[in-house]
């Protein structure tokens, strides 16, 4: 198997395997199934939710200061694809961020054929398993919402999704398919891979992508890296749909610092915004990370933090 913790890849003909590798492998995919603390005392603690005859887990972060008094934001946080929620978690972060700025953050499984490893999701075209079955994950994020809610307060207004990859390309397909539960989202390294787009209401967009992406092509196309065996759409189409479809003035405000181009588009509609980050140079990788997504991964930049500058964003962009 390749393309663990975050590349793209279609379901192919298993090739044999070190067994002790995929042991190994399995091993450090399935740490975390059960209650953790960090350092910051906060806890976060795993589920497991029945949904289209599959039973699909989650990890659930829950601020040090929540007292379940009044709602709070929520974060949604998906792997990339043969990732799973606890590489995620591992590597964006949120989960010190939400005990600073008290919100919720939930990181949800794909779906494959070894229970909670090596995980895809459907963001249309791409990715493996879980676009060869046909998986209803717009479904299922619609009934992991509703799992939350009863037994948390969530503010309606702030729910937001990221991801990377595969992750961010479904957090595209969440703001076409399921426009009316997310007022924002934060594609890293993912684009627009619906054919069909079709908003109900306008979604705010903070994207962040590498002009070097060897798996997901800033350009779009094939990746020389990517085992998808799908043409990826380019980063400048998936931004000027939203733009369009936000209403938003066509020019933007653009700022260029260290090894990366900000792109601004402003007054859209109902208060939404589009926002591009350019990674100069970069390649498939969180910025402002530790390291890699996955072992011998692409390094991330460290000049911006995806994590910070896209709570800010999402923040400032609740539903009107």
């Amino acid at each position: 198997m390749e393309e663990i913790y975050g590349r793209e890849f279609n379901q192919k003909p298993m090739k044999p395997l070190n067994f002790a590798l995929l042991i190994l492998t399995i091993s450090v995919l399935a740490c975390g199934q059960s209650i953790h603390t960090t350092p910051s005392q906060s806890t976060y603690s795993v589920h497991t939710l029945t949904f289209g005859g599959l039973q699909r887990g989650y990890i659930l972060h829950i601020p040090v200061a929540f007292d379940n008094s009044h709602p709070l934001p929520l974060v949604f946080d998906f792997h990339g694809g043969e990732g799973n929620a606890q590489s995620q978690m591992s590597m964006s972060g949120f989960n010190t961020l939400a005990d600073e700025k008290t919100f919720i953050v939930v990181y949800p499984n794909g779906s494959g054929l070894l229970g909670d490893k090596l995980l895809t999701w459907n963001g249309g075209s791409c990715c493996g398993y879980s676009v060869n079955h046909n998986i209803d994950d717009v479904g299922f994020i619609r009934a992991l919402l509703a799992d939350i809610e009863s037994s948390y307060k969530v503010d309606p207004k702030r729910v937001y999704a990221t991801g990377l990859s595969n992750g961010g390309i479904f957090a595209y397909r969440l703001a076409c398919d399921a426009s009316d539960l997310f007022a924002a989202i934060g594609p890293v390294s993912g684009t627009l891979n619906i054919s069909k787009c079709e908003p109900k209401v306008p979604v705010s967009i903070i994207h962040f992508h590498g002009t070097a992406d060897e798996h997901v092509p800033y350009d779009g196309g094939m990746g020389d890296k990517s085992l998808a065996g799908v043409p990826f759409t380019s980063v400048k189409d998936s931004i000027d749909f939203w733009v369009k479809y936000d209403q938003c003035t066509t020019t933007p405000q653009t700022e260029k610092f260290s090894d990366v181009q900000h792109d601004i588009y402003s007054n859209c509609a109902n208060g939404t915004a589009v926002e591009l980050y350019t990674i100069i140079g970069g390649k498939h990788a969180w910025p402002g990370s530790n390291g890699p997504a996955w072992p011998g991964g692409d390094q991330p930049t460290k000049s911006i933090s995806a994590t910070n500058l896209m709570w800010a964003f999402f923040t400032s962009h609740p539903k009107p």
